[in-house]
């Protein structure tokens, strides 16, 4: 695709996408990877004049993006839209004893990416869990069918994906500091952020043909 002049970018999620934006200053992007990409975007592209917009809300599950679906995505027609969410859908089930079913989850989800109108060009990010602290090991069990799941409807709907579980797995290896990435095996560290910001530009870069 090519990148027409004020395009519209929407990134949605949860707490990782919200990263402390305030909600009443459109302009505020938070302080985590969609504020990285609105730099490095109009970085590159100073005559487009984009909107980037983060529509991330901290606890989110997919059912609170079902919910706000048409008023936070489809009512500000993006050109590219990014979805993010998942780990809350899997924390309930371990803080309130409120888990959400992969089939539960998957039938949301269905419902976001049936919705879009065409022609939008989708990215899902999917979610992770690094093993810090220790309990965070329990979570896979519950996180991982919610990662198949968007895996499978990604290609189903021939979407983007950036396969965050694997990249935030292999970077902890490396390092052999899981905190280093995410401190509590969730939240991106200002690296981590730096981290999904990379893997989502080498897929921009591929929806433009910037090789």
């Amino acid at each position: 695709m090519n990148l027409t002049p004020h395009a519209t970018l929407l990134f949605i999620g949860d707490s990782i996408t919200d990263a402390g934006r305030a909600r009443d200053h459109e302009e505020d992007k938070g302080s985590g990877y969609v504020s990285l990409l609105n730099a490095c975007l109009r970085f590159k592209y100073p005559s487009h004049h984009l909107t980037v917009l983060n529509r991330g809300i901290s606890g989110n599950r997919v059912r609170d993006l079902r919910s706000r679906w048409q008023a936070d995505c489809l009512d500000l027609s993006p050109d590219i839209l990014t979805i993010y969410i998942g780990i809350n859908d899997t924390w309930r089930r371990y803080d309130s004893n409120d888990p959400t079913p992969a089939v539960d989850f998957e039938a949301d989800y269905r419902y976001l990416l049936t919705a879009i109108q065409p022609g939008t060009d989708v990215i899902l990010i999917e979610p992770f869990v690094l093993p810090t602290p220790p309990d965070r090991i329990t979570w896979r069990e519950d996180l991982e069918p919610k990662i198949e799941v968007t895996r499978r409807l990604a290609a189903e709907f021939n979407t983007h994906l950036v396969r965050l579980d694997q990249l935030f797995t292999v970077a902890a290896q490396q390092n052999g500091n899981p905190a280093y990435w995410a401190a509590d095996g969730v939240h991106p560290t200002p690296a981590g952020h730096a981290l999904i910001a990379h893997h989502w530009l080498t897929i921009f870069k591929q929806l433009m043909g910037d090789q």
